[in-house]
């Protein structure tokens, strides 16, 4: 008899294959006892037969049957095979057509060449199916209630916490914060994930890191110490924040919010790619090649210039701002006005303490569903023109390491292109006009027929 073994797992928390391996194990000693030879193994590991998702191993299993390559299939239960009553029916439908035995080491022998040995298998599946529906009613309850009692509800470890998900990993902690920071400042996330993977940070599951990767982590509410259910936002949790509360929102706004710019996108090689603006239309320019030269041109083509002529002149010009000495009244002028962030935290939290009580008094009857819209309408405009202030005031910080450097212009020179990129948005709003036609006046032959009046830079707050 030739026999085939398949062996399946739905969660393998270690990634170690254990599970798997100690069914095979059982498999080939009942093979050996039997004197059958086994000719191959299929396994699915880490993959549930409840989930419909398709099963690559099972599938090859079958295509085997289909060919006649197998005898007889050992599994070491029979909720390994199946779980699904769809799936068993077209198995054995399978084996009956080309007389292939199933054996288990648990279940012993399936006879689906027969009707009662049919609805013994069809009857062991509908119990499987029953244990793991009963199984996943457990668990979302116990997750319900985790929820609102703020505890964690298990899973994959979470990156800034142990395996308990709740003791706080330093570095990891520290990381967090640091990208918090660093994106509220016009950080990209790109450059977030690159740094990291740069020095060999992975992971909680061992994985280089991407951008999607960081969104992610920085948009969990955990992070702030706040427990979520089913996408909601449910109370504070067990396990302390790492990033504070408001300062997760103003990230959460900025990563969120379509209506806000932020350098989370694409990854820009150029400095004036998206930032640049066409004196004509007065759209972003992009980066594009014009006769076996780079130039930033405009989408509709009014403008096209030289991109290394313009950003060289721009980085002079910028250099020389951030090195004059009045260089905190600039700095005054360029970002926005000063926020009392604590202040704004302070509403900010006293007005969703109102949408709580709101809510508790519609649950008492004391107001009807019209006054609970109503006022959660209110008070949530004023929540937002508060998370937008905090966001400001945060957004501010796009010139914390530039403008307290020993010298400004160099420190602007070194940062990443992003950070660069975002400390001039702050400052200025550079314009490419038209530069004509011909040589510019006082041309001498080798110079470049760069013209600087061309390039409009104009301070914010000026």
């Amino acid at each position: 008899m030739r026999a085939t073994i398949y062996a399946r797992i739905s969660k393998d928390r270690e990634g170690a294959g254990l599970g798997v391996q100690t069914q095979e194990s059982d498999c080939r000693a009942l093979a050996a006892s039997l004197g059958w030879t086994v000719v191959s193994v299929h396994t699915d590991n880490d993959l549930s037969a409840y989930s419909g998702k398709p099963r690559p191993a099972y599938r090859a299993m079958l295509r085997e049957i289909e060919a006649g390559e197998v005898d007889v299939v050992l599994a070491w239960h029979t909720d390994r095979l199946h779980r699904s009553v769809t799936e068993l029916e077209e198995y054995a439908s399978l084996s009956d057509a080309h007389g292939v035995a199933t054996h288990t080491v648990k279940a012993g022998h399936l006879d689906l060449a027969t009707s009662s040995g049919r609805l013994v298998a069809r009857l062991l599946g509908s119990t499987a199916r029953y244990e793991t529906e009963h199984m996943v009613e457990r668990q979302q309850r116990a997750k319900r209630r985790s929820a609102e009692g703020g505890r964690w509800k298990g899973g994959r470890r979470p990156f800034g916490y142990e395996a308990d998900g709740v003791t706080v990993v330093p570095a990891e902690a520290t990381m967090l914060r640091d990208a918090a920071g660093t994106v509220l400042a016009g950080a990209s996330l790109r450059g977030i994930a690159k740094a990291w993977n740069a020095r060999g940070i992975t992971t909680s599951t061992g994985k280089p890191w991407d951008m999607s990767a960081v969104r992610r982590v920085l948009l969990r509410p955990r992070c702030a110490g706040l427990m979520e259910h089913q996408g909601q936002i449910v109370g504070a949790a067990e396990w302390p924040a790492i990033i504070p509360e408001e300062q997760w929102r103003a990230v959460v706004e900025m990563l969120t919010n379509p209506a806000r710019r932020t350098t989370t996108g694409n990854a820009r090689k150029w400095l004036g790619s998206g930032l640049y603006v066409c004196g004509v239309c007065g759209s972003t320019v992009v980066a594009t090649m014009a006769h076996d030269v780079r130039a930033y041109r405009c989408r509709d083509g009014h403008v096209s210039r030289t991109l290394a002529d313009v950003d060289h002149y721009v980085e002079a010009v910028i250099v020389a701002r951030l090195r004059r000495p009045d260089l905190a009244d600039i700095l005054a002028k360029a970002t926005a006005p000063g926020a009392d962030v604590p202040a704004l935290e302070a509403q900010s939290v006293t007005l969703r303490a109102r949408l709580d009580q709101l809510a508790q008094m519609f649950g008492r009857g004391e107001i009807d569903a019209q006054s609970l819209t109503a006022g959660t309408r209110e008070i949530d405009g004023r929540l937002g023109d508060v998370r937008t202030q905090i966001t400001d005031a945060y957004s501010g910080t796009v010139l914390s390491g530039v403008a307290e450097a020993p010298d400004p212009g160099a420190a602007w020179l070194e940062a990443p292109l992003d950070r660069r990129q975002a400390v001039l948005a702050a400052l200025a709003t550079v314009t490419l006009h038209k530069s004509g036609r011909g040589r510019p006046a006082g041309w001498q032959p080798g110079e470049s027929y760069f013209r600087p009046e061309t390039v409009r830079i104009e301070w914010r707050g000026q």
